[in-house]
């Protein structure tokens, strides 16, 4: 079918102004939309001239991005969860941006006077303040009351798992003109391979909320970025997964490790995560449409973590293995990691942005135990009652702390 040179001429002057006519906006339930989202606006003009619709005039949306320079200082809303191991993930995104003199502006969700702010990160936002950041407390489903108008460059979602959480955030993003979005999703959403590691581009859950949330802002937005965390480490995290470790290694517990131990996994210093999503708002054009795994460079194996927990705290550790279903445990509970290979590799991050790892494991750990030992845990009574049903069951006797 022709496609009119009037309809021509409105979809050309669209697209050299960087909008959108109505008539031809990408679907967002469209695979080949979140496939090609790098290119919206040239698919947009593809399925005018398919279809030979006629194109209306477009509307004038001021967009940030644009305007600002790649290499301008730029102003960031972080929307930042609450609880869980993300909360740090803003925390450093934010010190990167300040340290980088970007403005930056950190919605929390909730209240900012509740008992979950006593806990790190939060406890020490005045470490953002005191850098010029802006923290807000409040429900991002009504996130545009929330920062009483203020208008951004970047806007970060690192609080919804799914559309329902994140949309709002989105839409708002969008109406407002915020000319780059980016998500923090989830490696968890790959699904097992016979090939690790996994990739960017490799197949995840199409069921996981996370999926739902990066197909939508594909057809949301022509410049946006997903990023997917493994585990992390680093000062402020408030999730525990190698303090599990200190816990029994301090008090001259046997160490329980489900299968060989020689499980590969992938623990990242949270300020690699941060350093990538900054490179993403310093390039946006080459961060434009692409999801990066957001992991360091180096595997680690359960039996390998559990040496250099015990390296960090000067001590020696003593590992016991097990099969759960033999012992009769859930291994999830038993556990903090996946009792399987769970190792993600940040391909897209090297070749796209240009970036490098920092995380130094050993010394990463030395830090994190020096938090720990500060912190009292160590003398803190503690039950273990599930690991004595395991060390029971393997005929292991219980060694107590001197």
């Amino acid at each position: 079918m022709a496609f009119s040179s009037t309809a021509a001429a409105t979809a050309a002057a669209a697209f050299a102004s960087g909008h959108r006519s109505a008539a031809c906006r990408p679907s967002s339930k469209s695979s080949s939309s979140f496939l090609g989202a790098s290119f919206p606006r040239v698919s947009a003009v593809r399925r005018c001239a398919a279809s030979g619709a006629p194109a209306r005039r477009a509307v004038a949306v001021t967009v940030r991005a644009q305007a600002a320079s790649a290499g301008g200082k730029k102003s960031v809303l972080i929307v930042n969860t609450n609880g869980g191991g993300h909360a740090v993930i803003g925390f450093y995104f934010a010190k990167e941006l300040l340290a980088a003199g970007h403005a930056v502006t950190v919605l929390t969700v909730g209240e900012e006077g509740s008992d979950k702010m006593k806990k790190t990160p939060f406890s020490r936002f005045s470490e953002l303040t005191s850098a010029g950041a802006k923290t807000v407390w409040g429900d991002p489903a009504d996130v545009g009351a929330v920062v009483s108008g203020a208008s951004f460059d970047v806007v970060l979602d690192n609080n919804g798992k799914d559309l329902d959480a994140v949309k709002p955030v989105a839409d708002w993003a969008k109406a407002a003109g915020v000319g780059q979005f980016l998500f923090v999703s989830s490696a968890g959403i790959y699904t097992t391979s016979d090939e690790p590691p996994h990739v960017e581009g490799d197949a995840v859950k199409e069921s996981a909320g996370h999926v739902g949330v990066e197909k939508y802002i594909a057809g949301e937005f022509t410049n946006w970025a997903s990023f997917r965390p493994q585990y992390m480490i680093g000062s402020g995290n408030n999730k525990d997964c190698e303090e599990w470790f200190f816990d029994r290694i301090v008090r001259k517990r046997p160490v329980p490790i489900p299968g060989s131990g020689m499980q590969i996994t992938n623990i990242a210093h949270v300020r690699d995560l941060a350093s990538m999503l900054a490179l993403a708002v310093e390039s946006p054009g080459a961060a434009a449409g692409k999801i990066f795994n957001s992991v360091c460079d180096r595997a680690v194996t359960f039996n390998g973590l559990v040496k250099m927990c015990a390296a960090a705290a000067g001590i020696d550790a003593e590992i016991v293995h097990y099969d759960p279903a033999a012992v009769g445990v859930d291994a999830k509970k038993a556990f903090p990691f996946r009792n399987m290979h769970f190792y993600a590799e940040p391909r897209a991050a090297k070749e796209v942005l240009g970036w490098t790892s920092k995380t130094n494991l050993p010394e990463d750990l030395k830090e994190r135990f020096a938090e720990y030992a500060s912190s009292g845990r160590g003398e803190k009574e503690m039950s273990f009652d599930l690991d004595d049903k395991i060390l029971s069951a393997v005929g292991v006797p219980v060694a107590v702390a001197a």
